[in-house]
């Protein structure tokens, strides 16, 4: 009996202990850890080439030394308790997956932070306010940090692009334009509102952010699949660490690191960024086609600030004459952008203007040519030796040699003229053929066939008629007097047929070429001529006279 007593007593202990072991989704998110931790690719940005951004180089004050602040970690409790006063709706956990994020941030790629920094005094206010609109938690606005390190034009190797990094498919669904000259995930506000209504989805899906956070990275398909691996009644990110691909691993550990990294800086060393001075924006609609240089040139305003307000403009052209897009402006600029809308859009017209119809060169309008041209270019803010050579394809050594300039020289004064050789494209029209009347076989003098007499009258080496044998002056006079021939009834109601004008109905894809090549004889000129038209511009429907031959 004694014996039976022990027996159960031990599996009484053994049982108990096995729940205290037994680990709980509370315990696992504090101790979890993971030897194989894969980082961002936001990680590995380039903080040199960020330094050249145009924005952080004029309105934001940044300490570039790291050198005199020591960089140093916190103990386990000092994060865990700096993580508890952040005020968020969102659960900030810390383990030791999350303390390697935040000592990555804070040691190794602390130039990175104050970059951002830097960039979060324009964007932050951006992504506030749709989150904001979208009931959304404010702390949302950190993600774009471990997406893009706030650059709108970054990359992934997967091909994700923006601020958010969002798919093409995904883009679509959510409305966004994408084509070869507008890519609206790198416009910082079409895509935030894009990303907060696909977050709103995500997290009405699970009704978990760290969850929805997860599948933002991964898509929710590979959360399903992680959570139906992993099982369990209430699943959360990290119930389900271990079945998510290795990359998405370390996305909700990130974003735990950089709302800490953004909110407790100074006390790791790192210097606040400050505005040098405030940029105020504005955005006008544009329903015209415009290039960058065009607003550039009129407005006075560098063309490297008018591409971080719009960075969803991939060539510089604004694509205004199919449908009217926002283009951002320092807000004092926008009022002259509209005051000068005329002047900018015929500054340079001819070099920007996108034909809508063109005719071969080789058949009406002659060959091309070039010729040297040596222009002014007075030398404007924020340019450099390398973008004005861009601007009018030449090399640096080249505006150096031709303006007199040393070759170990770097830097332009602002309103310095320089020469500048290029080429221009110019027509060398085509010489008329001369006009055939078939019904009369006459020529004007200019007009003469090419005949053996006519080769004997103008050759100056050439014996003149009279001293020609009898051979070549009657075969002349032949050339020069054809024997009548009679003609049938049929034939002259043919010919007389054939000498009335035909019509033309303009059809879709015609152009003046086209309709020449349909008719043997004809050229776009005498159709013009017959029809009295100023410009080759048609109408569908059109009637068009085509002229006898």
């Amino acid at each position: 009996m004694n014996r039976f007593r022990i027996t159960i007593a031990l599996i009484i202990a053994c049982a108990t202990s096995y729940a205290t072991a037994a680990p709980s989704i509370l315990s696992i998110k504090n101790s979890i850890t993971d030897s194989a931790i894969v980082y961002p690719e936001s990680f590995e940005t380039d903080t040199q080439k960020m330094l050249k951004n145009w924005y952080l180089q004029n309105y934001t004050v940044l300490e570039t030394d790291f050198s005199k602040n020591a960089a140093k970690g916190e103990s386990d409790e000092v994060y865990i308790d700096r993580l508890s006063r952040i005020p968020t709706t969102i659960e900030l956990p810390y383990n030791q997956i999350v303390r390697s994020y935040i000592d990555m941030y804070a040691q190794r790629r602390r130039q990175l932070v104050e970059n951002m920094l830097g960039m979060s005094l324009y964007y932050f206010p951006i992504f506030e306010q749709a989150l904001e609109r979208n009931g959304l938690p404010l702390e949302l606005r950190y993600l774009p940090i471990i997406e893009s390190a706030m650059n709108p034009d970054a990359v992934s190797r997967a091909g994700a692009t923006g601020l958010w990094q969002i798919m093409i498919p995904t883009a679509r669904g959510l409305g966004l334009e994408i084509n070869t000259l507008v890519d609206e995930r790198r416009d910082p506000i079409a895509s935030t509102e894009a990303a907060a209504a696909y977050l709103k989805q995500l997290y009405d899906m699970y009704n978990d952010w760290s969850l929805a956070i997860a599948a933002y990275n991964c898509g929710p398909g590979n959360v399903n699949k992680a959570i139906r691996r992993a099982g369990g009644d209430k699943p959360d990110f990290w119930s389900i660490y271990y079945f998510l691909p290795k990359e998405t691993r370390g996305y909700v550990p990130a974003f735990i690191a950089a709302n800490y990294i953004m909110t407790y800086y100074k006390e790791h060393g790192i210097s606040p960024a400050l505005a040098r001075r405030p940029i105020i924006t504005d955005s006008v609609h544009v329903n015209k086609r415009v290039h960058f240089n065009q607003i550039s040139d009129v407005l006075n305003i560098p063309v490297e600030e008018i591409r971080v307000l719009n960075p969803q403009y991939r060539k510089d052209i604004i694509p205004g004459d199919t449908r009217p897009y926002s283009l951002v402006l320092p807000s004092m600029q926008v009022y002259s952008y509209i005051m000068s809308q005329d002047s900018i859009l015929a500054h340079d017209a001819a070099t920007y203007k996108r034909r809508t119809t063109v005719e071969p060169s080789s058949s009406e309008s002659g060959e091309y040519t070039t010729k040297l041209v040596i222009k002014r270019h007075k030398v404007r803010r924020g340019e450099t030796f390398s973008s004005i050579a861009k601007k009018y394809g030449v090399t640096i050594n080249e505006i150096k040699s031709w303006n007199g300039i040393k070759r170990r020289t770097k830097t332009l004064a602002r309103g310095k003229v320089l020469k500048i050789h290029t080429y221009e494209r110019v027509a060398v029209p085509k010489k008329e053929e001369p006009d055939i009347d078939s019904s009369s076989n006459t020529y004007t003098q200019s007009e003469q066939p090419d005949t053996l007499a006519n080769h004997i009258v103008k050759n100056d080496t050439e014996p003149a008629v009279e001293n020609c044998d009898t051979t070549a002056a009657e075969t002349i006079a032949q050339v020069e007097k054809p024997e009548p021939q009679k003609t049938t009834k049929k034939e002259t109601k043919t010919t007389k047929r054939n000498n009335k004008p035909k019509i033309h109905t303009v059809k879709r894809g015609d152009n003046l070429y086209k309709i020449s090549k349909k008719y043997p004889g004809m050229t776009v000129e005498k159709i013009k001529r017959a029809n009295n038209l100023k410009s080759i511009d048609l109408q569908i429907g059109q009637k068009l006279k085509i002229p006898a031959n």
